[in-house]
């Protein structure tokens, strides 16, 4: 499996509403989108100084599971519409499960 994990870190001035639905669009896609097997996304809790905005966790069979995700209508409709207009930075990175999870 792979597993993409990705943060997203919004602009000064987004509001918590701003956030909210970001997260609310970005939550949606695993239903949309075919070949998901595991997803979690959220704002941050805000506990430690500095942490990015959102976290996302995307769990896959595969890279080619991945990519449709990635080049998937939807996603890049959420993307276009709703994070780009608030980013302001994004991190991400795809790597294998061990032990065939």
């Amino acid at each position: 499996m792979v597993r993409h994990v990705v943060t997203l870190q919004l602009v000064p001035g987004t509001t918590p509403a701003q956030v909210q639905a970001v997260v609310d669009e970005i939550a949606a896609l695993p239903h949309l989108v075919p070949g998901v097997r595991g997803y979690s996304v959220g704002a941050d809790l805000e506990i430690d100084e500095g942490n990015a905005t959102i976290a996302i966790v995307a769990d896959f069979d595969d890279a080619l599971a991945y990519e449709t995700y990635r080049d998937h209508p939807e996603h890049r409709r959420v993307v276009v519409e709703h994070v780009r207009p608030v980013l302001a930075a994004r991190s991400a990175v795809q790597h294998q499960l061990p032990g065939g999870r």
